[in-house]
């Protein structure tokens, strides 16, 4: 990274690695044409804040590299000094996932951190909570109606009799009904919504509620339950005992309430800070992504690794022209294995919607200065620091290993961050460069910004801001320890993230890759 200032006239630009031949505009509001770069390179056009400029001639057909890698190649010649846009770079070809190397370059494991803490819930089974919340699990879709019902009736007459509970989540979805239950692709969805309800947010206390009549029965979503436990923990609505529609929530409310009571005695605990299980996910990214706030992320989520805790790293669309950086690091070749099983898996689901990993950036990632999915892919994997890969998981499986965890997820903000809940999260740190209000309401969301524009314009939606390692305000170090000590505020309940103070939640939207009937 090239030396900067926050003087606010001077041109700022970044170049992040010695091979590259671009660098990115960092003064908001972009730099006009004539304005010259500490390179001495003069601007031929005016270049917008986080597109890249072309720090060399590069000919029609040319490679253009930034961090170090290959991000395409030039559609026609482009001269030094000139705005390079997203038309302007063709999409190379994916890393061959056969030639990968597996378990190559193991990092050796990071120095042991310890002596930090936060203050958890601890559960029955083990795990440790950031959240002590009631969740009300869902078998069907066609009861989320009547469970959103109950929860605002629970918020209004029973939580205020409960000081000790954090709130209650109605766990709705659209899986449950009219869908090919029986699919190989149905254990996708299958297994994210048995193991939500398990999430150590919800502290052990199982209540679902189903129709009746759906194809994923309330016993098979919660399969581990006795016959006798079943009776007590699921309640359907077609039961004949309830009359009318004020008896079937009755009915719920009594259920709701006797696990409430036990909640309410649950008391934060001193935990050390190897029970955390933190998610890390991208959102409305920008160039400066890969530049500020992921590399902090990966700084603190090194940190956690080496207090002992789980950080998982997600959205495969947004590693698969990575990989190759990633495998290498896998702890074992078995993990390197599983990690290419999930890129080859996705690429075939995206085959057969007839697309392709190209349908990726979004617009408003173009509009930030990503060219196309190579160059979002090489910002997106800083997240996951500089530790071993220990373990892989399928999309909505449990962490059972700690470290650093890849849990495959689609790239969707809403998908992503249930599949995690699924997989275990009790806290995700979400970066983003465009800003979104996304939070969840099972676990407490910490954003990030990439920018210091962004970070002031939102300021009450915008927990820290990396912005400040463009201009020289702060080193990666700096901010990734901030984040670290935010993430154990967060996780103690000593501090709110802004989402959650303005109970910005969005719905849960389960992966189902499985046909639809």
């Amino acid at each position: 990274m090239n030396a900067l200032s926050a003087a606010p006239l001077r041109p700022l630009s970044i170049k992040l690695h010695p091979r590259d031949n671009v660098a990115i505009v960092v003064n908001s509001g972009g730099l006009p044409a004539g304005t010259t770069l500490d390179e001495g390179i003069e601007l031929v056009e005016h270049v917008p804040q986080g597109h890249k400029v072309a720090l060399a001639d590069v000919p029609a057909g040319g490679a253009v590299v930034r961090y170090g890698e290959v991000i395409g190649y030039a559609v026609k010649a482009l001269p030094r000094g000139s705005w390079i846009t997203e038309f302007l770079v063709e999409l190379p070809s994916p890393p061959e996932l056969e030639k990968l190397p597996l378990a190559t370059n193991v990092p050796p494991p990071l120095p042991a951190l310890e002596g930090y803490t936060f203050e958890g819930y601890r559960n029955p089974d083990g795990s440790v909570g950031t959240r002590n919340i009631l969740g009300i699990s869902t078998s069907v879709h066609c009861v989320a109606g009547v469970v959103d019902h109950v929860v605002r009736i629970i918020k209004e007459r029973l939580l205020p009799n409960y000081p000790n509970v954090d709130g209650v989540v109605g766990l709705n979805h659209l899986y449950g009904c009219g869908v090919a239950i029986t699919a190989p692709a149905a254990a996708v969805p299958i297994r994210t919504l048995q193991n939500l309800a398990h999430n150590p947010n919800f502290g052990g206390e199982i209540l679902v509620v189903g129709l009746g009549c759906e194809k994923l029965t309330p016993e098979r979503l919660m399969p581990e339950l006795s016959a006798d436990a079943a009776r007590e923990n699921i309640l359907t609505l077609q039961d004949e005992r309830f009359s009318g529609f004020q008896a079937m929530v009755d009915g719920i409310l009594e259920m709701a309430d006797a696990r409430l009571k036990v909640l309410n005695a649950r008391r934060r605990e001193t935990c050390p800070a190897s029970e955390l299980v933190v998610g890390l996910q991208c959102g409305g990214s920008d160039a400066f992504s890969g530049v500020t706030a992921n590399p902090a992320v990966g700084y603190a989520a090194d940190l956690i690794v080496r207090a002992g805790g789980t950080v998982m790293f997600s959205e495969v669309t947004e590693v698969r022209d990575a990989v190759h950086l990633l495998t290498p690091r896998a702890a074992t070749e078995e993990v390197g294995r599983a990690l290419i099983r999930e890129m080859a898996w996705y690429d075939a689901y995206l085959a057969s919607g007839q697309t392709d990993r190209s349908a990726n950036p979004s617009p408003g990632n173009k509009k930030g200065g990503l060219s196309n999915v190579v160059e979002k892919a090489l910002g997106s994997i800083v997240k996951s620091g500089t530790a071993p890969i220990s373990a892989v998981l399928a999309p909505g499986e449990r962490a059972t290993t700690r470290g650093l965890v890849f849990a495959a997820t689609p790239a969707s903000d809403f998908i992503c961050g249930t599949q995690q809940l699924a997989s275990g999260m009790t806290l995700q740190v979400f970066t983003t460069g465009r800003g979104t209000p996304y939070g969840l309401a099972a676990a407490p969301v910490v954003k990030v910004a990439t920018r210091s524009d962004l970070a002031n314009r939102w300021h009450d939606l915008m927990d820290l801001n990396a912005g400040r390692v463009a201009t020289g305000e702060a080193t990666l170090e700096e901010v990734g320890w901030e984040l670290f000590r935010l993430i154990l505020d967060v996780a103690s309940g000593r501090k709110k993230p802004w989402s959650d103070v303005w109970g910005l939640h969005n719905a849960l939207a389960v992966f189902n890759p499985a046909p639809v009937t």
